[in-house]
């Protein structure tokens, strides 16, 4: 495993498919990354120089992109702002609901705690009389 920006990387992955393992980085990002650093995106992420590598992050820096723990912890504080001033999407994060108006009746089942292990109704049969 390759350690980049304090995250293990694996070895024998597409460099931009492995940069995707960084939380903050998705496939867009990582091509335009490597565009931008000259990188052939066929190589793997073992065969990338220390020079590439120093490329990218200093990409990174430069167009302050947040990655890891900053990005998690913007999240973190735009939900709690969002909690703190009381609005109906801050609500729905307390109650652990879906926020972006999916439908819950049918769906969302695991949040809600209805959780159907087999396939058929779902409603338990009656107690057999005695």
């Amino acid at each position: 495993m390759v350690r980049f920006l304090g995250i293990d990387i694996p070895d024998n992955k597409k460099i931009n498919i492995a940069l995707t393992y960084i939380y903050g980085i998705g496939q867009s990002l990582s091509e335009t990354l490597l565009k931008e650093a000259k990188i052939d995106f066929n190589k793997k992420a073992k065969d990338l120089t220390s020079a590439e590598f120093n490329a990218l992050k200093e990409l990174l820096d430069k167009k302050q992109i947040k990655t890891e723990g900053d990005l998690k912890r913007e999240i973190r504080a735009n939900v709690k702002r969002l909690i703190n001033v009381s609005s109906y999407r801050g609500s729905r994060h307390i109650k652990r609901l879906p926020v972006r108006g999916q439908r819950t009746k049918t769906n969302s089942r695991t949040i809600r705690g209805n959780v159907r292990k087999t396939v058929g109704s779902g409603k338990r049969k009656a107690a057999s009389p005695t």
